[in-house]
């Protein structure tokens, strides 16, 4: 799928589902990483992560289109277009849109950071803590008791 594929797939879909045109662009942005999709306030514009269709296909960029065009649409409406609003949640379900997408793979770099991890535990109350950095457990101690903490191997 191309950039016009997906235009006229959001175009589709908007008429479809909303019965009002989109009319801006949608179009792929490889940049984006953990989010199927954004809709962007000041453009208008829709962008769509093609990992979500590389990995799932087209039903699953449909869910995420439905999901964006319920920000734009709102959002040109003036009504309440963020996640936490209750206009949003309402048009999401009347239009059967997910509120999340599915979870994409990440790249083996990413990957090989997320495993350079570290775990400490509290040796009072076996709170665990997992962090990216190493943490200086002579200085730093539970947040929970105050225990002293130990890394795990």
């Amino acid at each position: 799928m191309n950039n016009e594929e997906l235009q006229q797939l959001v175009n589709r879909v908007s008429l479809e589902s909303f019965h009002k045109p989109f009319l801006h662009q949608a179009y792929f942005n490889a940049r984006l990483r953990s989010t199927g999709g954004r809709y962007l306030l000041h453009s208008h514009h829709i962008e769509i992560n093609p990992k979500a269709f590389e990995q799932y296909g087209v039903s699953e960029v449909e869910g995420i289109v439905r999901h964006e065009l319920c920000h734009y649409h709102l959002h040109l409406e003036g009504k309440g277009y963020q996640h936490r609003d209750k206009d949003f949640r309402e048009l999401l379900k009347k239009v059967d849109a997910p509120r999340f997408c599915s979870t994409l793979q990440t790249s083996t770099t990413m990957r090989k950071r997320q495993r350079s991890s570290y775990t400490y535990t509290c040796v009072k109350c076996q709170q665990l803590y997992i962090r990216k950095i190493r943490v200086n457990v002579k200085k730093y101690c539970c947040g929970k008791c105050a225990g002293p903490l130990k890394l795990m191997k």
